[in-house]
């Protein structure tokens, strides 16, 4: 884990995305059409510095890949930068593998 930065399970990431974060998917187009968390909208890392500014600062964001690591970079980017965010330990695996919905296809 980075610095100062928050992971949570797919649970608890769930229930904040409930509470109203964004579940920010920083993936590929191609591994989002995939599968996809429910509901997570995509960013791909590849140009997400050109992206994030995007993304209000008043909304916590739950950050998700394929496993992790991705995820943990961008949540640690947008930290720095003053966003609310953590990351989704394990990633789009994790949630899948814990029973959360997922989506299959362009959403």
């Amino acid at each position: 884990m980075l610095e100062g930065m928050e992971e949570v399970t797919p649970r608890e990431g769930q229930e904040r995305v409930r509470q109203g974060a964004l579940l920010l998917d920083v993936r590929e187009p191609d591994e989002y059409r995939e599968v996809h968390a429910e509901g997570a909208r995509l960013m791909p890392l590849s140009t997400f510095e050109e992206q994030y500014a995007q993304l209000g600062q008043e909304q916590p964001i739950v950050v998700i890949c394929r496993s992790g690591a991705r995820s943990a970079r961008a949540a640690q980017y947008l930290l720095d930068r003053g966003y609310d965010a953590v990351n989704l330990q394990g990633g789009t695996l994790a949630w899948e593998a814990d029973g959360l919905p997922v989506e299959r296809g362009d959403a």
